[in-house]
Formats: structure tokens, C-alpha cells, sequence
């Protein structure tokens, strides 16, 4: 559960690095700690997949949908400040109970947000993409000060959407992984990395080098150069 305590705007992490830290606590690390980047194929095909939807000056209705891009994000409670790529504004149905709808400023009738988070590739194995979007989730509830229940991840690869349950076992890991990204960011330490299939792809792989972290010198060196020391 979110405790009582209220963190000020200077102390507010990036609910992006929610994301990255579930993925990898080195990676979050690199990124959030040491300010290092590096891109690679994957970044800039997601950059692109974001600039078409991340656009706040495009608010479409589509039917009793309103679409609502690059929402700004803020949570005192949980510490944590972003962006959303999409809210969905529902339009609320009779059976929907008050605890779930919010007013619209400039709108009739009651809503029922509904955020929405783009990712380029497809599902991972962990819950990295699910934190992420439910810690968008309660911003919004927050912010808004109504409940949400579900949320959906859109995969670029393979053009469509996963539906997310925000259960309190989801809730209790965003706060969980906060509490960690504070205690490390308090600490100034960055993690070791170990080497797993999942590092081929990161852009920090030449940054990171987490194979040395799991193996000799001399075994790195036979793995990334191919020779025999």
C-alpha cells in the first residue's frame, strides 16, 4: 500500500525508469545514476513509434472514445513524475460504479480512464512493461482521484494490443522496485551486471560489458573478440 508520505517536485524519480529498472537494475543504473546513453537499431525504431503517438497537440474523439497524448504524469504519494503515451477517456456506462468515473473539463457525462503504453518490439518475460504502465495507472488515480482497473500495452511488432489487470500484487511491485530505485539512487551505487540473452539487445551492451562482470578477463575477451588467449 502507498504510505502517508508525500515527496517533493525535487525529489521525484522518472516513472520511464520503472521500466528500466525492472528490466535491469544496472541498466536503470547507467541510465538514472551515471547519465550515460547509447542507442541502437531498437531505440530509434521505438523513437519513431513514439513521435507518431506522442503528440499533445492531437485529442481525437472516436466515438465514446476520447484519445488523449502525451498526458503529463505526476504522483506526490508515490514519488514519481512521466508522461503517458495514451489515455483513453470512456465514456461511463450506467453500470459503472462513481469510484471509477471522473468529470471532464469542457465535457459532459462521466469517464472512465483507460491509459494506454507503446512498446516497438513484443511481450517480455518479466513484468518490466506492466509496472510501468500500472505506475501509470496510479498517477492517473491520484491525479484524477478515481479507481482504474485495466490498461493495455501496444506491441509495435506485432500490431496490437495486451490487456493488463492492475492487481494489488502489480501495485505492491511498483511500490516495491520505487523503494529499491530510492535506496540505490541514496546509495550513488551502481549494480554488477550479469550476462543473459536479454543483453544482446540493450543498447548499453558496449557500456555495460556484463560479461566481465560473470567471467575472467581472459574468458571476456575470447567471447567478444573470438580468440583463442
Amino acid at each position: 500500500m502507498v504510505s502517508g508520505k508525500s515527496y517533493e517536485e525535487d525529489n521525484l524519480l522518472l516513472l520511464s525508469g520503472l521500466q528500466h529498472f525492472a528490466f535491469c537494475k544496472r541498466q536503470w543504473a547507467l541510465i538514472h545514476l551515471e547519465q550515460q546513453w547509447s542507442d541502437n537499431v531498437r531505440t530509434y525504431e521505438g523513437d519513431l513509434l513514439h513521435r507518431k503517438v506522442d503528440n499533445p497537440s492531437i485529442r481525437e474523439t472516436r466515438g465514446k472514445v476520447i484519445i488523449s497524448r502525451a498526458m503529463p504524469l505526476i504522483s506526490s504519494s508515490l514519488g514519481i513524475t512521466g508522461t503517458a503515451d495514451v489515455v483513453e477517456f470512456h465514456s461511463a456506462e450506467q453500470e459503472d460504479l462513481p469510484e471509477y468515473v471522473t468529470r471532464l473539463t469542457g465535457r459532459k457525462g462521466l469517464w472512465k480512464p483507460f491509459p494506454v503504453e507503446y512498446k516497438r518490439g513484443k511481450p517480455k518475460g518479466g513484468d518490466c512493461d506492466e509496472v510501468q504502465l500500472c505506475a501509470q495507472a496510479m498517477c492517473l488515480e491520484e491525479m484524477l482521484n478515481v479507481k482504474i482497473e485495466m490498461g493495455s500495452l501496444f506491441y509495435g511488432q506485432q500490431e496490437r494490443r495486451y490487456m493488463v489487470a492492475f492487481t494489488s500484487q502489480l501495485r505492491e511491485s511498483v511500490e516495491s522496485y520505487l523503494l529499491e530505485m530510492r535506496k540505490l539512487l541514496n546509495s550513488g551505487t551502481t549494480p554488477g551486471g550479469t550476462y543473459s540473452k536479454a543483453c544482446k539487445s540493450c543498447s548499453l551492451i558496449d557500456l555495460c560489458l556484463p560479461k566481465l562482470s560473470t567471467c575472467s578477463v581472459e574468458q571476456y575477451l575470447e567471447s567478444y573478440l573470438g580468440e583463442e588467449l
